[in-house]
């Protein structure tokens, strides 16, 4: 279970992986949790936005949650995204994960259309009530999301007395870290900041405690945060360098970039998405993406060396 000395580092989001006729690959998703946790990753997240958790079955969803618990078990914490559009419906998702074994539930204000401040307050309280795993308030600036204050993140804080976490990444990420901080005061016991690491050092300058990308290059986050850790701030500041070309890239390409990146390193073997409105990557694209991970080569598990 989540306490403020384990809400630290590199918390991936756990890609789902689907055969090429788009159903769940369940052995390339156990592929996928042994390359994390080779990658030295500090926790993992299963279902949220950048595991187009929204695209799965309700089976889909329960399945991928129980493969990330099962294999995470006493290796690092798990965090299940239990967002959706109605309290009701996350409930359901947050019985479930505290069932299975996960160490914290994580989730968006209820999706869809807009919030009022007193619906996401509702919505907030009947998760807390339903469960006692600890609860990531998530703050994203993403269609369907109604963004939230850093005040109105503060109060859920002070009132629900299993939302000690946040993940915070709105329009002004680092800004509102230190506005959300300096306002929960010593009930909040952490918050990590998201947008796949791209504000990553300036959070680090507003408090955060770590960070919540996607998986695809999760041994290269991994070691910009032993950089931090170790105090060796040039270091850290030229892996950061360059590993934003390849964010940039995934800000554009989105979901298709992310598998693309994984297809490469021979942890899946498909690149089909569910999730809609991005272009697949064309052969110029790929080549982009080749280009930056051999300069992030000296970063990367050598066993998942990326094909050219």
């Amino acid at each position: 279970m989540l306490d403020r000395h384990s809400f630290r580092g590199i918390y991936v989001i756990v890609v789902t992986p689907f055969t090429a006729s788009h159903e769940l690959d369940e052995p390339a998703l156990r592929r996928t949790m042994e390359f994390c946790l080779a990658a030295g990753v500090h926790g993992v997240v299963a279902n949220a936005l950048a595991s187009e958790g929204f695209y799965l079955s309700e089976a889909e969803r329960r399945r991928a949650a129980e493969i990330v618990v099962g294999a995470a078990a006493g290796k690092v914490p798990s965090i299940i995204a239990v967002s959706a559009p109605h309290a009701s419906l996350a409930v359901h998702h947050a019985r479930h994960a505290e069932s299975i074994g996960a160490d914290a539930i994580m989730a968006l204000p209820p999706l869809l259309h807009p919030a009022s401040v007193n619906e996401i307050k509702a919505y907030y309280r009947e998760i807390s009530a339903a469960t006692s795993l600890p609860l990531v308030l998530q703050n994203a600036l993403v269609p369907g999301a109604t963004t939230m204050s850093a005040a109105l993140i503060a109060e859920l804080v002070h009132e629900l007395p299993n939302a000690r976490f946040v993940k915070e990444e709105s329009g002004y990420p680092a800004q509102t870290v230190g506005d959300i901080i300096r306002l929960a005061g010593h009930r909040l016991e952490g918050v990590m900041g998201g947008k796949a690491g791209k504000t990553f050092m300036e959070e680090l300058r507003h408090g955060v405690s770590g960070t919540m990308p996607a998986c695809e290059i999760a041994d290269v986050h991994v070691a910009l945060w032993n950089a931090i850790e170790a105090g060796d701030h040039q270091k850290a500041r030229g892996i950061f360098q360059r590993l934003l070309p390849l964010l940039d890239l995934e800000a554009s390409y989105g979901m298709p970039l992310m598998k693309e990146v994984l297809h490469m390193r021979g942890v899946i073997g498909s690149t089909a998405v569910r999730q809609t409105g991005f272009r697949a990557l064309d052969q110029a694209a790929r080549e982009e993406a080749l280009t930056i991970m051999d300069d992030l080569a000296e970063f990367m598990l050598p066993a998942y060396a990326h094909r050219r």
